[in-house]
């Protein structure tokens, strides 16, 4: 096991190159799962498990990890599988997402990969697990399906998406019915809490499901205006782990392009642990927030609509 996890810490190595590397797992059977190694903590055989009494049935219980309550989530009931068991003989991915650290038991752990984001697919349409799915990739000759970790917290702790009531209301500056606010992001829970947060702002929000379409959605609407797109799109809201282009590269299309490079960009995403602030300062985004805080969500977003009435004013 020391083995799988030597190479977490080479992990930042990895961010900005359109590439990231898998923890491979096994819930049930011959199926492999994946999980960004960038969010894993560690990985151990399961520990003795404290039950919750009246807890949600995805708990299987809390182990007590250096000083640290973590509740344990059974992967393979969360995506609607079979109980594991034999606990004593199965390990938990303690990662952290949206903030939180958690326990992911699962059946068995492979090994780690290493793979381009474009070799990762947004998972094919159908009923089920797949709706489980945020990505699917191919790793010798077999499907490797990645979990959307996302809609299991929010299924199990849903966050809330309200925002103060002093946010609550447009920037103001200008008419904002014409402007449009972008949103890229891979997790269709995460959209969703994006769009119904920033609502009250009275602000046309767009949403891309990864990073290919985002780009393409914002070249044609550059051809569509002739050029400078910034007075109409001009912000965007972008995950960092997405399908087929990532949020960094994407950030460095964007501000390689002259039509787009005067949009702002906020990386938002759920690696809420150690995150690399030299790769998005040598991308060129103007913030990062860590999933999911409403308020400060809205709070950036007025500040970069802000920015660009500043800067519209001191032109005047």
């Amino acid at each position: 096991m020391a083995g799988i996890m030597d190479t977490v810490n080479q992990r930042t190595q990895l961010v900005g190159q359109n590439r990231l590397e898998l923890l491979l797992f096994r819930l049930h059977g011959r199926q492999r799962f994946g999980i960004n190694v960038f969010k894993v903590r560690e990985v151990l055989q399961c520990p003795k498990l404290t039950s919750m009494p009246h807890s949600n049935p995805y708990i299987r219980g809390v182990a007590h990890i250096r000083g640290q309550a973590i509740s344990v989530i059974d992967l393979s009931l969360a995506t609607k599988g079979k109980r594991i068991e034999n606990l004593e003989n199965r390990f938990i991915v303690i990662a952290e997402y949206n903030r939180s650290v958690q326990g992911f038991l699962v059946e068995g752990v492979e090994r780690i990969v290493n793979i381009k984001w474009e070799d990762v697919m947004p998972p094919p349409k159908g009923a089920g697990r797949t709706s489980y799915l945020t990505a699917v990739t191919e790793i010798e000759n077999e499907l490797v399906e990645i979990i959307d970790v996302e809609k299991i917290l929010e299924e199990i702790s849903p966050a809330s998406t309200e925002i103060s009531e002093e946010l609550r209301s447009a920037p103001e500056g200008r008419d904002w019915s014409e402007t449009i606010l972008l949103i890229a992001d891979d997790s269709a829970v995460a959209r969703n809490q994006i769009k119904r947060a920033l609502e009250p702002l009275g602000i046309p929000m767009v949403t891309q499901k990864d990073g290919r379409d985002a780009l393409n959605w914002l070249k044609e609407k550059s051809k569509e205006l002739g050029g400078d797109i910034s007075r109409v799109v001009p912000l965007m809201i972008s995950d960092i782990e997405m399908p087929e282009m990532d949020g960094y590269t994407l950030t460095a299309e964007v501000k390689a392009d002259p039509a787009l490079k005067n949009m702002h960009i906020i990386l938002h995403t759920s690696l809420s642990g150690v995150f690399n602030q030299a790769m998005i300062k040598k991308v060129g985004a103007d913030d990062f927030i860590a999933k999911f805080h409403p308020d400060e969500l809205a709070g950036a977003v007025r500040k970069w609509l802000g920015v660009d009435v500043s800067a519209e004013n001191a032109s005047q």
